[in-house]
Order: structure tokens, then sequence, then C-alpha cells
């Protein structure tokens, strides 16, 4: 059994993760780690848009707020320009896969066949996600040095520099980003996506975000033949032409 009801982690440090958990970190960096030595403020930037999500939902950091900063002068700043750049070119094209389509609509259906009629859960909603945390899995699980890896780099970044960073590129409000930075290092919260129980717990989170109801215990009977499906389509998953 996963844990009953909405989940609510126990330390302090630890509240801004409740109100909102992203996906699909892992697949945004996955490449570039396997490439070597990615810049840090370049992996952080693949993330700040999710991060932006979690701590000041109403701040967009698009394509056209920091092309101006692609070529800047700082290094620092450059990185993270591109990865934020970055983030939203791998979006476009990941969303429109064949692949996430077919797999998302799977889902969904199988979803609702099985909770449609004890719960108000959004069963499009939910296959959108599921495909997108299941990839993250599946990555992870494939060498999961190189999520040590991502966290590691996470870790070096200067938080605060990069949030005034995203408030200058922005030009909003950035929340709590320089103290959510850390935090999503600390929680470590991708490497749960391996393990049903653990799974379902975050995905609890996602709804509880978009004020939807907790998951049925049903939910977990799916997840065998989900990642399953997700594990046979993963190289089209990963194409932009899949």
């Amino acid at each position: 059994m996963f844990p009953p009801g909405c989940p609510k982690d126990g330390a302090a440090s630890r509240l801004l993760l409740i109100q909102s958990i992203p996906v699909n970190y892992f697949a945004h960096a996955h490449r570039f780690l396997l490439s070597g030595n990615p810049d840090p403020y370049f992996l952080a930037g693949t993330a700040v848009p999710d991060w932006l999500n979690v701590v000041a939902r109403r701040t967009r950091c698009r394509p056209r707020h920091v092309e101006p900063y692609l070529q800047d002068a700082d290094p620092t700043t450059g990185a993270l320009a591109q990865g934020i750049v970055q983030h939203h070119a791998d979006d476009r094209w990941f969303h429109a896969t064949r692949a996430f389509n077919e797999l998302s609509i799977a889902f969904a259906q199988q979803i609702h066949a099985t909770l449609a009629d004890e719960s108000d859960l959004r069963p499009s909603l939910l296959g959108h996600i599921v495909v997108e945390l299941l990839l993250d899995a599946e990555l992870v699980s494939a060498d999961r040095s190189l999520l040590d890896d991502y966290y590691v780099a996470i870790d070096s970044v200067d938080a605060e520099r990069a949030a005034a960073l995203v408030g200058m590129m922005s030009g909003r409000p950035v929340g709590n980003l320089a103290e959510f930075i850390p935090r999503f290092v600390d929680i470590r919260f991708l490497a749960d996506y391996g393990e049903d129980m653990r799974l379902c717990y975050r995905i609890d989170q996602v709804l509880t975000r978009v004020k939807l109801p907790c998951l049925l215990n049903q939910f977990k009977a799916l997840l065998p033949r989900f990642r399953a499906a997700t594990r046979q389509h993963q190289s089209a998953l990963l194409n932009p032409n899949g």
C-alpha cells in the first residue's frame, strides 16, 4: 500500500516541495550528462522553468526573455540562459512526438477505466504526468551515477546568483528560488520514481498543486504495465522525430 491521503513531508525545510513537484527534470539534462561535464549553470537553466512553477507560478522565463543573454560576456549568465532555451526547445518537440501522445492517451484511457467511477481525477492530466515521470525513472535506472552527477552539478551552483539572474532575465519576482535550489538537491525526489509506492507519493504532490484529489489505491496496480510500455517506447520518446 502506498501512503493514504495527500503526502506531507515532515521537515520544515521541505515545505516548498509539498506545494508542487514539477516533472521531467532528468530527461532535460540526461543527454548532456552523457556527453561529459556540462556547465552546472546550463543544467540549472534546463530546470528553471519547472522550478518557477514551484516557487513563483505567475513568473515565466521564456526564450524571448533570455535571448539577450545567450552570448553574455559573463559565462555563467550565458550558460543559464542557454539552459532555459534548451528546456523550452525540448518541451516543444517532446510533447509533439507520436510516442508521447500515444502513451499519454493510452495511460489516460486505462486510468479512466480503472478510476473514473471512484475519483474526480483528470485522466488526461495524469496520463501526461505519468509518461514524463516514468521516462525519468527509466533514464535513472539505466545509469544511477548520472543522477548523482546531476545533483552534484546543481549543488555547485550559487543559488543566490542563479535566482538573481532569473529575476533579471524574466523581469518578474522569483519567489524563494534561492532557497528552493538547495532543497531540490537535498530531497533528491527524482530517485523516488523507480519505486511504485514513492512514485505515487510524488504524483500526489503534483495533484495537490493543481487542487485535484490524491490517487486511489487502485492506481498502483497500473504502474507495472505503464513502466513496461514506457520502457518499450523509450527510444522514440527521446527522438525529436519519434
